[in-house]
């Protein structure tokens, strides 16, 4: 498989006048081409690993499958004219589908090329970026803690192992709401990617629709990891940083919760406010000195 991080000499300067070279990590980007039956499907610039986990999950974001039985088998391909020289570049993944699941309308195609930092990018036109979903995330009344959102954040960091060695990767996790357990956390340099990586994961181990649980990504929230949440039926979306309008608005229509700015004790909530419970602020009321007690 691929690397995760490379290594480069960088020359590190500071404003003392102390200068000195030195090895730095570096988050590994390369491009992964999702094929389906052998058609490809899109281009996505990720970092490798668990490149299966996110083509499953680019398939459950697009609307093609939404259940674990709908999925066949996958197999990293040779690169580009298959069978050279070079090998393996393990950068072509074709898919198969379960017997009888209906391949991607060709409008969905991509224009074969997704940025790191743009999961829509080349979708042919602003209709068809939001998709339909099988599961409808508003009739999850699930209820969580204010607490327990706060303290998420700080699980997904703690396991983001890759970006402690390069400060490069964005982080997603899924957290189980009645447990509290952290269920899997994924990274990649495209924030879209560890996302789908997520939703693959459970698509794999036939946890879909993801009910009662709690997306938390490390960045800010795009239109996108709103729509790719829905898909996955996800109740709730939690970010470190500032979402877009287009997300807020997707997410007040499809009945998903979404936290921003969480960070520091404190969060914006921009949608389905009431499944949050805010810990009380009045102060606790003790009984008088005075009072008599009512045992004899």
């Amino acid at each position: 498989m691929g690397r995760l991080t490379a290594s480069r000499r960088v020359t590190r300067i500071t404003l003392d006048g102390v200068n000195r070279q030195r090895p730095d990590a570096i988050a590994v980007e390369e491009p992964l081409e999702i094929r389906v039956a052998g058609s490809p499907l899109a281009v996505t610039m990720r970092t490798p690993g668990h490149d299966v986990e996110l083509a499953a999950g680019f398939l459950v974001s697009e609307g093609v499958i939404s259940r674990g039985d709908q999925f066949a088998r996958a197999i990293h391909c040779g690169g580009p004219g298959t069978g050279g020289a070079d090998g393996n570049t393990y950068n072509v993944l074709d898919l198969t589908l379960a017997p009888g699941v209906a391949l991607p309308s060709p409008d969905i195609a991509r224009s074969f090329y997704t940025t790191s930092s743009c999961g829509v990018c080349g979708t042919a036109s602003i209709e068809a970026v939001e998709k339909v979903s099988t599961y409808d995330v508003s009739t999850d009344e699930v209820r969580i803690d204010a607490r327990d959102v706060a303290a998420f954040p700080d699980r997904l960091r703690e396991g983001q192992k890759v970006f402690d060695k390069t400060g490069g990767l964005h982080g997603a996790a899924l957290f189980d709401i009645a447990s509290g357990d952290m269920l899997v956390v994924r990274e990649d340099v495209g924030r879209h990617n560890a996302v789908d990586k997520v939703v693959g994961w459970a698509l794999l181990n036939d946890r879909l629709p993801l009910r009662g649980t709690v997306l938390q990504v490390s960045g800010r929230v795009s239109f996108e990891l709103v729509q790719k949440a829905v898909m996955a039926g996800i109740p709730m979306l939690s970010a470190v940083s500032a979402p877009s309008s287009l997300a807020i608005e997707l997410a007040e229509r499809a009945g998903l919760t979404l936290a921003a700015f969480v960070r520091g004790g404190s969060m914006n909530l921009y949608s389905r406010a009431d499944r949050i419970a805010v810990p009380s602020t009045d102060a606790p009321t003790t009984p008088s000195a005075a009072a008599p007690s009512s045992v004899r």
